[in-house]
């Protein structure tokens, strides 16, 4: 049933490579279960809520992905850099509660929904410049950076100089960096999974050194805190706007390029230049978004670790569907998530922000009118703690660019939109 249905003879592939192209990308991905509720916690939400709304959230997106985007070997679950900005930016920084956030979730998510349906997506994604693409991305990798080594303490608060050097004498300190060396060694090495293995193995010598302590492995799922939760009032008012705006934002360009990737490496790319059933690919990521906020986690999205399945030859949903079922098996496994230092945890975010950095080669370095706003929008970030506040600034200071060197009319009208909203949000926020 599942060969007819997934047609693996017409993708050249079969039952077992798509299997083995499942748990593949569920390696390079399964750490989202145990970061994803260390973030969001720290924001206000219930750990125990998060974990398992993480869970089915990824599994239900992988559904989705798998029986309506059936051709598209994706991994989906709550975002990394998203779920930081609901925790630091939106719930600590702004003072809104999780519901309130959780709404603005929603929101976003059903105007990234409406915008799949109709010719807008493609507009805007040739809309905006791609420099703008890359420096928010690695932004948003500084930003996790910062948010790790904080986690970390490798830095601490200082009235004069703001940052400094944290506690080295610390062990958990120093088995969370020799973490992150081991992740960059074991994907050196080709290591499938190297991120949860070096969470894991780091943890296991924290607990046998007395450092931490062992909750267990195994428990039925802590009940979902945050089921239906959300709150509209505030995602609908004029201060949320900045929120949803940078929510959609994060999401819909982070799937459009993810999966630009994934279609690369999957062969998915038309001799037209177009890809295949990218259209089914968004909806089910918007879909999937809707009903992670209902569950009561962040921003469900597609990740760029998918490339690592289809690598290993997957080429279907069925790949997908290999990755939901793992997700829901991590359902059982809360009390592990609870042992695992949050110093070792943050190795990870280090790890992942040095993945969102990778493409700033691309920019265009030679035209400064490309990569000052590029540049603003990586450093304003981490500096400012706010992801929101980088992309404001990048978009107005590049409209301005473009109006003081002549080139008002050549402009995509998206980016005066865009530029005009950033202004308003810096007053009403």
């Amino acid at each position: 049933m599942l060969d007819n249905y997934f047609d693996y003879k017409k993708h050249k592939t079969d039952f077992k490579t798509e299997v083995i192209a499942g748990v593949t990308t569920f390696l390079t991905m399964a750490y989202i279960m145990f970061l994803n509720p260390v973030i969001l916690a720290d924001g206000g939400f219930d750990f125990g809520g998060v974990f398992t709304a993480t869970a089915l959230a990824a599994a239900i997106a992988c559904f989705i992905a798998a029986f309506y985007a059936k051709t598209w070997p994706v991994g989906l679950a709550p975002g990394m850099g998203i779920n930081a900005f609901i925790a630091y930016g939106v719930c600590l920084g702004m003072k809104y509660t999780p519901a309130e956030a959780l709404g603005a979730v929603l929101v976003a998510g059903v105007v990234f929904l409406i915008i799949s349906l109709t010719p807008l997506r493609a507009w805007l994604i040739n809309s905006i410049p791609k420099s703008l693409k890359l420096g928010i991305g690695a932004g948003i990798g500084l930003f996790l950076a910062i948010i790790g080594f904080q986690l970390m303490g490798l830095t601490s608060d200082d009235p004069v100089v703001l940052v400094k050097l944290g506690d080295l004498s610390n062990p958990l300190t120093l088995l969370g960096a020799a973490a992150f060396i081991s992740m960059i060694v074991m994907e050196k090495m080709k290591i499938k999974g190297n991120i949860i293995i070096g969470i894991v193995a780091f943890s296991i010598i924290a607990w046998l050194g007395g450092w931490a302590n062992f909750n267990g492995v195994v428990s039925s799922p802590p009940p979902m805190t945050h089921l239906m939760t959300f709150d509209l009032g505030a995602a609908l008012s004029a201060s949320m706007v900045t929120v949803i705006f940078t929510l959609f934002f994060i999401d819909f360009f982070d799937t459009a390029g993810t999966l630009t990737s994934v279609a690369n490496v999957a062969g998915k790319v038309g001799s037209d230049g177009k890809i295949k059933d990218i259209d089914k690919a968004m909806l089910s990521d918007s879909v999937s978004t809707v009903a992670g906020a209902m569950m009561g986690t962040s921003t469900v999205t597609t990740y760029v670790e998918s490339a690592a399945g289809v690598k290993a030859g997957g080429r279907t949903g069925m790949t997908s569907l290999v990755i939901g079922l793992l997700f829901l098996l991590c359902l059982f496994f809360s009390p592990l998530a609870t042992s695992l230092p949050k110093e070792i945890d943050a190795a990870a975010l280090i790890y992942i922000s040095t993945l969102f950095l990778r493409n700033i080669t691309d920019i265009e370095w030679d035209d400064a009118a490309e990569a000052g706003p590029a540049v603003l929008a990586m450093i304003a970030m981490p500096f400012t703690y706010s992801i929101s506040n980088g992309i404001a600034l990048a978009f107005v200071s590049y409209a301005a660019i473009r109006i003081f060197t002549g080139k008002f009319g050549s402009t995509s009208p998206a980016i005066w939109v865009i530029a005009i909203l950033s202004l308003i949000s810096f007053y009403v926020s």
